[in-house]
């Protein structure tokens, strides 16, 4: 959903798409979060690495990190390989590489 909105100088049409700046916005404030940042760290560190051992390193409790990584993986920032009944979690570089061409472009 765009809408238009008027620059107030020059009356000129400017395109605000805001489902665009709401997404962005989820995306951004999945990576604003202490333990998500420490769980991204994580992941990291090990390459890959099952939620069981997050929540032991971390000291969590099972639910908190599922919930957690759940939020990470709706924005694509980790990533999951399954392999019989364990589920892999990596980090996805590519995506964070995108958000941090887009905040930069914000800042400049």
């Amino acid at each position: 959903m765009a809408t238009i909105v008027k620059k107030k100088e020059s009356g000129a049409p400017l395109e605000v798409d805001y489902l665009a700046v709401k997404k962005a916005a989820l995306i951004l404030r999945s990576l604003n979060h202490k333990l998500r940042q420490q769980i991204v760290d994580l992941i990291n560190e090990n390459g890959r690495i099952t939620v069981t051992e997050i929540y032991v390193k971390l000291r969590l409790e099972q639910s908190v990190a599922s919930q957690h990584l759940a939020i990470l993986r709706r924005s694509n920032i980790v990533k999951t390989t399954r392999e019989g009944k364990f589920i892999w979690y990596s980090v996805n570089y590519e995506r964070l590489e995108e958000i941090k061409k887009f905040v930069a472009d914000l800042l400049s």
